[in-house]
Order: C-alpha cells, then structure tokens, then sequence
C-alpha cells in the first residue's frame, strides 16, 4: 500500500478490503472457484446393509435425497446448501480443533449426491468446496485442540508442508458424508421423529 501510496499521492485508501473476498461469507464465487481446501468424498453401500443398519431401502434414499436435498434445497435459493446437515458436523470439528469458527459459513457449503447404482447399492457422495482448515497458529495451539488435532493425525510438523491440513480436510468431509448418510436414512425410516419423542426434545 505504501507502494501505491508514493506513486498515486492523491489515493485513497478506504479499506485493504473490499469485500469481494467475501470472506466468512456464503457467495456463489466461493462455491464456483473454491477457497481454502476443495475435497470430495464418496462412498458405496451395499442394499443388504442399507436395509439391516439404516432401516431403509435405497429406492427411499436417492428419492428423498432428490426431493429434500436438491429441489428443496434449490427452491429455497441456497448457496452451496444441498444438504442434510453438513454444518453441523463442521461446527463440531471446528470447535474441537481450534479452527476459525466464523469460517463455517463457507466451510460448511457442501453438495450431497446420493444415487443407485446399476447393482441396486447406493452411491453417495459430498463436495465440499471451500474448506477453510488449519493446522497451525490461532486456536489450533490450545491444549485440548492440539491434542484432537494429535488424536486425528493432524498435528505437524511433518516433512510435507501442507500435508496435515489436508488431512484434515479429508477427515471433515468424510464425516460429513457419515452424517448425511445417517440422517437421511433417519428422515426415510422415521427414526428421527420417534426419537425426538422418546427423549422429549421436540
């Protein structure tokens, strides 16, 4: 700035930023570009476990995933928000591993695919574009986040400069997946419903 300064005196600086960063903020450019870590997770899971572990058929699933995720999501003009439940599970981690959890507005945005495959299993996916994950400096220093950060493998220095907030990366995105895929297997059987009753927390 002191640059610009000496070669254009009549300048004036009215802030270092103008906002279209859009830092801590959802923005289309975020989603479009990427910021921070762009990571993909996916899984298949065999119809036989679907229905014996997550009490529903694949049929169910890639129904309302389409209907919850991708309409609904779209008909309510979201950014980034076609899915289930993903800030939730950034959130957790965030606060757990010291990240900026103001950074979870855009951390969080994530696109949920669920499909059946040609051998009637399910194939699901999330995309998470714009992770914004550290595994240094801030809170990622406190005692108890550094020994999450430790527990999860996370923890430099290592001889790959970049390598464990890649990781990272990678672990929230999984999880994420792990959360969608329970809680739209919870909405398909109705378990949700029944055990917001039977805890009393509606």
């Amino acid at each position: 700035m002191s640059h610009l300064k000496k070669k254009y005196p009549e300048m004036e600086i009215l802030s270092l930023s103008g906002n279209y960063c859009v830092d801590k903020k959802a923005s289309a450019i975020n989603w479009i570009k990427g910021r921070g870590k762009s990571v993909v997770s996916e899984a298949t899971i065999p119809a036989a476990v679907v229905q014996s572990v997550l009490k529903t058929t694949v049929d169910a699933m890639v129904r309302l995933g389409q209907a919850k995720l991708m309409i609904g999501s779209s008909m309510a003009g979201t950014v980034g928000g076609w899915n289930a439940h993903a800030a939730n599970v950034v959130a957790a981690i965030f606060i757990a591993t010291g990240q900026d959890v103001a950074q979870l507005v855009s951390s969080s945005m994530c696109l949920t695919v669920m499909e059946k495959t040609e051998l009637g299993d399910l194939y699901i996916s999330c995309s998470m574009r714009c992770l914004e994950v550290g595994t240094v400096g801030g809170g990622t220093v406190l005692p108890a986040q550094r020994a999450c950060l430790q527990m999860l493998g996370c923890s430099p220095p290592t001889s790959v400069p970049g390598e464990c907030s890649t990781r990272l990366a990678e672990i929230v995105c999984a999880t994420v997946m792990a959360g969608e895929l329970s809680l739209m297997a919870a909405q398909c059987s109705n378990d949700l419903v029944r055990s917001h009753i039977r805890l009393n927390r509606l």
